[in-house]
């Protein structure tokens, strides 16, 4: 029997070390996405919907809306409420109507009129007495009225004053704590308000949509779910022996059916085994151990895959 020749026995050799090598270093996965499910913290009936499924949205974009009379009535009763604190702050601040002045000082000029007629009656009362004409107690009578009159002018001379003043600095700091509490309830009902119409959080594709129009939907429930292409990641399994060969930051090829070859960054290795042998770790044993690991593309070649699709990676 003839022996074949030593040269092609020695290239099919490096043949075959080379696709054994080829075989260990290409690992096998699949593209998947990090979904964005967009919903409203607040139940109600949707009444529109904004985008399709399978369409691209920029962040931004309205996505949907729920129904908000509830939402509007209470914006309206903030406004209200907000309108009537600043009316009653602004009052406080001034001081009382003119009409109002005007008859305090009116009282006032007859309090100090009626006090110069009794001082008037007091020294003519003095020289009476003085001359034994009345009695010393018609004098104390006089005396007496004046103290009243002095007194009645001082009264009406403070409330003339205070009536030119605002409100005591305490009334006007609650009519202000009043007024900004209503201006926190408008807000407040401006942010629920807000809820009800949802817009996009991100630039990305619409993967799906869970309600239709005229259907109720729970508090929290996603109404759409959106696929940002930054958020296609790669995961692929790498078998025990390979393991050391792979860090984070490292660089991979990536090629999937009818594509070109695309370069990934490796973001994550697992440090667990997803299979563990029963009983010891042999040599036999360690080579079916697999660790899960994850890359990223860059977004525009992020863009060009799917959740699910299968994909190759190729170690350097």
């Amino acid at each position: 029997m003839r022996l074949a020749h030593p040269i092609l026995v020695l290239g099919s050799v490096f043949f075959l070390a080379a696709c054994s090598l080829d075989k260990e270093s290409k690992l096998h996965g699949y593209a998947e996405g990090e979904f964005v499910r967009v919903a409203s913290p607040f139940a109600g009936q949707l009444t529109m919907l904004s985008v399709q499924r399978g369409t691209y949205v920029k962040s931004g974009a309205a996505l949907f809306a729920l129904e908000q009379e509830n939402e509007k009535a209470a914006r309206l009763e903030a406004e209200a409420r907000l309108k009537s604190s600043e009316s009653q702050f602004t009052n406080l601040q001034k001081g009382k109507r003119p009409s109002e002045i005007a008859a305090v000082q009116a009282q006032l000029e007859q309090a100090q009129a009626a006090l110069k007629l009794s001082r008037q009656q007091l020294r003519r009362d003095q020289d009476l007495v003085a001359k034994n004409f009345i009695s010393q107690q018609r004098l104390d009578e006089v005396r007496a009225a004046v103290a009243r009159d002095e007194a009645r002018v001082g009264e009406l001379t403070a409330q003339l004053q205070t009536a030119r003043l605002g409100a005591r600095t305490d009334e006007i700091e609650a009519a202000r704590s009043t007024m900004n509490a209503a201006r926190a309830s408008i807000a407040q009902a401006q942010w629920r308000l807000d809820q009800k119409s949802i817009k996009s959080p991100v630039t990305g594709l619409v993967h799906d949509t869970l309600y239709v129009a005229g259907e109720w939907v729970p508090a929290g429930s996603p109404v759409v779910t959106l696929l940002p292409s930054a958020n296609i990641k790669l995961r692929f399994f790498i078998p025990e022996p390979l393991l050391a060969k792979l860090k984070v930051g490292q660089r991979v090829q990536v090629t999937c059916d009818g594509c070109a070859k695309f370069t990934a960054s490796v973001s994550y290795v697992s440090s667990q085994a997803e299979y563990t042998p029963p009983v010891i770790y042999s040599n036999e044993a360690r080579a079916k151990l697999v660790y899960l690991a994850e890359a990223r593309l860059a977004p525009d070649d992020a863009a060009k895959f799917h959740p699910g699709q299968p994909i190759d990676i190729t170690l350097p």
